[in-house]
């Protein structure tokens, strides 16, 4: 068989060549693919820092280094040159870069510009993927990615003006305190004492006691106030657990000029840093209220934050990024819907923002922390101390530890309500129960009587 011969059967009709235009669609795979990988990459690598600002420019880096591939390497090994594909290379690289240079004031200036900005840049990038990508395949590659942006750029305008438009609606009602490198937000209204004091649960803010704050401060001062990250308080860059949040409070409350000692009103998690608070400061606390209260869990407390890693963190970062895209608000509509009209806006504004979901992430990432610190409490020395728990999808465990924090005092109750865990404060009737149980402390401390059942 002679040369000729042979070259002639490898181009015999219907078998396939390999062609510069059967690359493309390889190209867009490779090309997409290698920036999402060089985005996880560098998100999980050690010395990357685990703030929001540094993973949010490395990972647009990455992705912007995935569209240059894509302009650089369809030129190169193709005859479909995107080299389009340089434009949302090059926005993603300026975006990248303003994120990484950590000014709050450049980068509130910027999520002013880059979702028009970016949603005319997919518009004109679907026009050329349509005009200058003849292979099907390719097209349909990056369908998906450019309606991903499209989303992306709907969702954080929305998300810039709703943010700027909740700022002037809902100022903060209170004061804004400095507590050593951020500050705390604090609502006190009403006259007398003792002051009560309430801590919202884990994932909430002073807008979730819109219920009980008004119902109390009918009989007595009371003050409500924002954990770190969360409604109109400021971000902390230590860590986030019982021991450190109780000692923020009392920070709080002793540069806000509210004596004290305090009852100490505590809803879920809340219940966790009451106990941390007390076990600190006992000459601070005159009566406890635990509101379905979740327990301590006995034995040493393990140091917050061991690993140098801090995987907690990374995930907070990326969480508080996504609220940035409008993700946090997708569960407005169904949120808070049981609380005073106010209440719930302000609880729907603050709990859409970065900061809040960053501060939800690192207090559920550090729980064991806390729950072990609040063992530290033993007893409340005779204090009166209120247990209210909610009935409703309660199991026997969590009854018997109910039971177990009554013990903190002699002179204690444990009551039951027919409520949940939520509705105890979210809902009018329920939170009225739990607003008279604070109040029948309020009375014990004055009069100095034991407590006795209703």
């Amino acid at each position: 068989m002679t040369t000729a011969t042979r070259y002639g059967d490898l181009q015999q009709p219907g078998r396939a060549q390999p062609t510069a235009k059967s690359r493309i669609g390889l190209i867009v795979v490779l090309s997409m693919a290698a920036g999402l990988i060089a985005a996880v990459v560098l998100v999980a690598m050690p010395f990357i820092p685990a703030r929001e600002n540094v993973l949010t420019g490395v990972v647009l880096l990455a992705f912007a280094l995935g569209w240059a591939l894509l302009a650089v390497l369809s030129t190169r090994f193709s005859d479909q040159p995107q080299r389009w594909a340089a434009a949302p290379a090059t926005f993603m690289a300026v975006a990248g870069l303003v994120s990484l240079s950590g000014s709050a004031a450049v980068q509130a200036g910027f999520s002013w510009v880059w979702p028009p900005v970016l949603f005319g840049l997919v518009v004109w990038m679907f026009l050329r993927v349509r005009r200058n990508m003849r292979s099907r395949i390719g097209r349909w590659l990056l369908y998906p990615v450019l309606a991903v942006l499209m989303i992306a750029s709907v969702g954080g305008g929305y998300q810039t003006v709703r943010e700027s438009l909740d700022a002037k609606a809902y100022p903060p009602p209170g004061q804004l305190i400095d507590v050593g490198g951020h500050r705390l937000h604090l609502y006190c209204t009403g006259s007398g004492s003792p002051t009560v004091v309430l801590e919202p649960g884990g994932g909430a803010s002073s807008s979730d006691f819109g219920w009980i704050t008004p119902a109390v401060a009918r009989d007595t001062r009371v003050c409500v106030y924002d954990r770190a990250g969360r409604g109109w308080s400021d971000p902390a860059d230590g860590p986030q657990d019982g021991n450190h949040i109780a000692a923020d409070l009392h920070t709080l409350l002793q540069r806000a000029q509210v004596p004290g000692p305090y009852v100490l009103a505590g809803h879920s998690f809340g219940g966790l840093y009451v106990q941390s608070f007390a076990a600190q400061f006992p000459d601070q606390v005159a009566g406890m209220v635990l509101l379905d209260s979740t327990a301590p869990k006995p034995g040493p407390a393990q140091p917050t934050n061991t690993d140098p890693y801090n995987v907690i963190g990374r995930v907070a970062a990326l969480s508080a990024a996504s609220a940035h895209l409008g993700a946090a608000r997708l569960l407005n509509p169904i949120s808070y819907t049981t609380l005073p009209p106010r209440s719930r806006d302000e609880a729907r504004a603050n709990s859409s923002t970065a900061r809040q979901l960053a501060s939800f992430v690192e207090e559920y990432g550090v729980a064991n922390t806390s729950m072990q610190q609040a063992s530290a409490l033993t007893s409340l020395n005779g204090k009166p101390l209120i247990v209210l728990t909610a009935d409703e999808g309660a199991d026997d465990q969590w009854q018997s530890k109910q039971d177990h924090m009554a013990t903190l005092s002699s002179n204690s109750l444990h009551r039951h309500a027919n409520a949940t865990h939520d509705s105890l404060i979210s809902d009018q009737a329920d939170a009225a129960v739990a607003g008279q149980a604070i109040r029948d402390i309020v009375v014990a401390v004055r009069t100095s009587r034991p407590l006795a059942p209703r």
